[in-house]
C-alpha cells in the first residue's frame, strides 16, 4: 500500500506509468473519471491509460433536510423549491465532493434553483445544517445517521438505483419524486492500460473473492456502502456513463476544482 498526498493526479501519474504486469494498481473514488472535467490539461486520459478491473463498493448519497424546511418527500421538496426559486440553500463540502456534485445533479435533473452554500470539510456542512444555516444536504449515511435518529435532520430519501440495505427504510429519490435520479460516492480498482486481459481477470476474481465475503461485506455496510465487485466491462461502462452524465453537469454549472 502506498499512500501518495495530494490530489488524485499524483497516484493516476505514477500508475499509469508504471509496467501493465499486474503489480502496480489505482483504487480511487469517481474524481478519478472526473477530474477532466474539472480542471484544465489533466496528464492522465483515465479512459485511455488504465484498465478498469471492477467497481468495488458504492456508498448511496442521503437527502436530508433541516426539520424546519416543510416537506417530508422528495416531490414536496421539488414543488417548493420550484415555488422559492433562489430561496433554498444546501450545505456541501468542497468543490467537486460528492455531496456538491450529487446536489447539482438534483438541480439539473430537477430543475430547480438552489444555492451551495459550501464549507471547508464535510463534518462543517452537517453542522451548518443541523444549526440551520442551511436547509438541505446530500451525505454518506455514517455523517448523518446521529442526526436523523436524534431528529435534528429528516431524511427524505436515498439517491441510490434502488432500495439499499444501507437504509433500507428510505425509498429512492428516483421513486419518491425524480425519475433517473441516483448518486453515490464510489471506489474502484484500476490497473495500467495494456494490462494483459487475463491478468485483468484475475484481479477481477480475486477481488470480487474477497470483497463478497460475509465478513467484508458487512464491515463495509455497517460503514454506509454496499459491496458491488462487477466486471470490468460493466466498470467501464458505468464510468463512461457517468463521464457523460456528470460532465454535462459540471460543464453547464460551471465547477472547477479547487
Amino acid at each position: 500500500m502506498d499512500n501518495r498526498s495530494g490530489s488524485v493526479v499524483i497516484p493516476a501519474e505514477s500508475v499509469a506509468k508504471s509496467p501493465p504486469d499486474g503489480y502496480t494498481l489505482l483504487v480511487f473514488a469517481s474524481t478519478f473519471w472526473l477530474l477532466p472535467f474539472l480542471q484544465d490539461k489533466v496528464s492522465y486520459d483515465p479512459v485511455k491509460d488504465f484498465s478498469p478491473i471492477t467497481l468495488a463498493v458504492i456508498s448511496p448519497n442521503i437527502l436530508v433536510v433541516h426539520p424546519s424546511l416543510p416537506v417530508k418527500s422528495v416531490k414536496e421538496l421539488i414543488a417548493l423549491a420550484k415555488a422559492r426559486p433562489g430561496e433554498i440553500n444546501y450545505a456541501s463540502g468542497i468543490t467537486a465532493a460528492s455531496s456538491h456534485l450529487a446536489a447539482e445533479l438534483f438541480k439539473a435533473m430537477a430543475g430547480v434553483n438552489i444555492v451551495r452554500v459550501p464549507y471547508k470539510q464535510n463534518a462543517m456542512a452537517i453542522s451548518g445544517l443541523v444549526s440551520g444555516e442551511t436547509q438541505l444536504l446530500f451525505s454518506t449515511k455514517p455523517l448523518v445517521d446521529p442526526h436523523i435518529r436524534s431528529g435534528r435532520l429528516r431524511a427524505l430519501a436515498i439517491a441510490n438505483a434502488q432500495r439499499s440495505a444501507v437504509a433500507p427504510e428510505l425509498a429512492t429519490v428516483a421513486a419518491s419524486g425524480l425519475p433517473g435520479y441516483e448518486y453515490a460516492s464510489t471506489i474502484g480498482l484500476f490497473a495500467p492500460a495494456k494490462t494483459p486481459e487475463e491478468i485483468v481477470r484475475r484481479l477481477n476474481q480475486e477481488s470480487a473473492r474477497s470483497l463478497n465475503t460475509a465478513e467484508t461485506k458487512k464491515r463495509f455496510l455497517d460503514a454506509g456502502s454496499e459491496v458491488v465487485a462487477n466486471s470490468p466491462e460493466q466498470f467501464a461502462a458505468d464510468m463512461k456513463a457517468d463521464m457523460a452524465r456528470m460532465g454535462k453537469v459540471i460543464r453547464n454549472a460551471g465547477i472547477r476544482a479547487e
